[in-house]
C-alpha cells in the first residue's frame, strides 16, 4: 500500500511550520497566514547498531581546500543593468525582476535577451503573452530577433524538459505567478505554486548552470507577490520602480550574492524601449536658472556610487488643528524626529506650520546623509531665503544636534565638484584633509554651526 505523503503547513509571512492547519501563526501572530506544503521522504531510520540506515556519505571539506576562481560573467550590453547586477550575469544564478504593472520589467528582459542572443543561446518563456504579442513589442522596439527562441507555456514540468533539450545559457520567465506544477493542486499564483514551481526552476539552473531571469508581479502595497520564501530562493532580487506620469525609470537591487546591494541603475523610457542614463546626476539636477527657497542638492550613496539630487521643502501657514508632516522619497518619521531636533537645538519652531518635503525625480532616499539637507531646506523654506546655486550638503543629524559624519564622505565631495558645485556643508569628520580645488568645504559639528554657515 503506497505511504500517504506528508503534509505541513507554513506560515508565509515568518516560515513557522505546523503539523496542522491553524488560523493563526503562534509566532508572527498573522492570520490566515498559513498554507500547505508537501514533505519529502521522511528522515533516514536509525539501525540497531548505530548510524543511519538509507543515508548516503556526504563530501565533507575545508573551506580552505575549495579552490577560489574568478566569477565569470555575462555582460547584458547595458551597462546600468551590469552595474546593478554587480557585474553582469553569473551562470547558474537565478534574477527576481518586480515592477509594478506598465514598468518595463518584460521590455528590460526582452531587450536584453535579443542584444545577448547574439552571442549566447537563450530561451524566453511567455505565460502571459502570445508569441505573436511578443514579436510584435521586438519589431517595434527595432530589436534583432532572428536568434531569439520563444516559447508559450505555463508547465514547469515542460519548461525544465524543453530547456533540458535545448540546453539554452539564458532562460526567461514572464511570470513566474502563472507558472504551475501538476502534482501540485492549488491553482497557478497561489503560494504553494509559486513556492513549488520557483523551487523547481531555481533547482535546474544550478544544476544546469543556466541563468534564470524570473518576472515577478507585486501587491497592491509594492511589494514581491508570492511567499517570502521566494526572495530567499533566488540570487538577486531587483525592482524596477517608476511612476506613469514620468518617463524615467530606476532598477534596484535590493538583494545580491554576487554584488552590491542597494546598488541603483537609472533608464529613460524610449518608443525605442528602456535606454540608461549614464550620468543620473544630471537627470536629476535639472533646475531652473532661479532656485527658489527651501531647494538644496544633497549627495546620497546609491550603491557603489554617489548620486547627487535636489531635494525641496515647503514650511506653509497650517489652518489645521493637527499641521501636516508630509514627505515624498524620505522616512515620514524621520521628519518629524529632525523638526524636534531643529526646535530644540536650533531655536526654530514650525510647530504649527505644515512640513512637505520632497526629493525630486521619484528617487527614495534609505540613509541618514540627507538630514542635513533636510534641516537647511526646511530653514530656507520658513525664512523664505534662497539657499546658494552651487550648494551642496549632507550628514546625519543626531538627537543631541550633532552632525555625525556620513561613509565615502571624500567620493562624494568629488562628484559634486565633477557637476560644478563650489560650496558645501558637510560634517566635521567628513572634511577633507586636502583642500579640493574649486570648493569651499564648510565643516559643522552641530546645528548651531550649521545655521551659522547659511549667514
Amino acid at each position: 500500500m503506497a505511504s500517504k505523503p506528508k503534509r505541513a503547513y507554513v506560515c508565509n509571512d515568518c516560515g513557522a511550520d505546523y503539523s496542522k492547519w491553524q488560523g493563526q501563526c503562534s509566532e508572527c501572530h498573522a492570520w490566515n497566514s498559513l498554507s500547505e506544503v508537501r514533505l519529502g521522504k521522511g528522515a533516514p531510520v536509525a539501525r540497531s547498531g548505530g548510524g543511519f540506515a538509507g543515508a548516503a556519505d556526504g563530501q565533507i571539506s575545508t573551506l580552505a581546500d575549495i579552490e577560489l576562481a574568478e566569477i565569470p560573467r555575462i555582460s547584458t550590453a547595458n551597462s546600468e543593468l551590469d552595474l546593478v547586477l554587480g557585474g553582469g550575469l553569473v551562470p547558474g544564478s537565478a534574477v527576481l525582476l518586480g515592477g509594478e504593472p506598465g514598468a518595463g520589467k518584460s521590455t528590460l528582459l526582452l531587450q536584453t535577451l535579443c542584444a545577448l542572443a547574439e552571442r549566447q543561446s537563450t530561451l524566453y518563456v511567455t505565460g502571459e503573452e502570445s508569441p505573436q504579442q511578443v514579436a510584435m513589442r521586438a519589431n517595434r522596439l527595432g530589436l534583432a530577433t532572428d536568434k531569439v527562441e520563444i516559447m508559450a507555456e505555463t508547465s514547469v514540468e515542460v519548461i525544465c524538459a524543453t530547456a533540458e533539450q535545448r540546453r539554452p545559457k539564458i532562460l526567461v520567465i514572464d511570470s513566474i505567478q502563472v507558472m504551475h506544477l501538476d502534482e501540485v493542486s492549488s491553482a497557478p499564483g497561489s503560494v504553494s505554486q509559486v513556492r513549488e514551481s520557483a523551487a523547481m526552476m531555481v533547482r535546474y539552473a544550478k544544476q544546469s548552470g543556466t541563468v534564470l531571469l524570473l518576472v515577478g508581479h507585486v501587491t497592491k502595497d509594492g511589494s514581491l507577490a508570492g511567499p517570502k520564501v521566494l526572495e530567499h530562493m533566488i540570487d538577486c532580487s531587483l525592482m524596477l520602480e517608476g511612476n506613469s506620469d514620468s518617463h524615467f525609470r530606476i532598477l534596484r537591487s535590493n538583494k545580491n550574492r554576487f554584488g552590491a546591494a542597494n546598488e541603483l541603475g537609472v533608464f529613460a523610457m524610449t518608443d525605442r524601449g528602456l535606454r540608461e542614463i549614464a550620468n543620473p546626476s544630471a537627470i536629476f539636477l535639472q533646475r531652473g536658472e532661479a532656485v527658489a527657497s527651501g531647494s538644496v542638492v544633497m549627495v546620497v550613496w546609491e550603491g557603489t556610487r554617489p548620486l547627487l539630487v535636489e531635494l525641496q521643502a515647503l514650511v506653509d501657514d497650517s489652518h489645521l488643528g493637527n499641521p501636516r508632516r508630509v514627505t515624498v522619497g524620505l522616512e515620514h518619521n524621520r521628519l518629524a524626529m529632525l523638526l524636534a531636533v531643529l526646535h530644540r537645538h536650533g531655536g526654530i519652531m514650525v510647530g504649527d506650520q505644515d512640513v512637505f518635503v520632497n526629493v525630486v525625480g521619484g528617487v527614495k532616499v534609505l540613509e541618514t546623509s540627507a538630514d542635513l539637507a533636510v534641516i537647511l531646506s526646511v530653514i530656507s523654506s520658513f525664512k523664505d531665503q534662497p539657499l546658494p546655486r552651487q550648494l551642496v550638503v549632507f550628514g546625519e543629524v543626531g538627537l543631541a544636534g550633532e552632525i555625525r559624519p556620513v561613509p565615502n564622505g571624500a567620493e562624494r565631495l568629488r562628484e559634486a565638484a565633477k557637476h560644478g558645485f563650489t560650496k558645501a556643508i558637510v560634517a566635521a569628520a567628513n572634511a577633507p584633509k586636502k583642500p579640493l580645488p574649486g570648493m569651499q568645504v564648510i565643516a559643522v559639528k552641530n546645528i548651531a554651526e550649521a545655521l551659522d554657515a547659511l549667514e
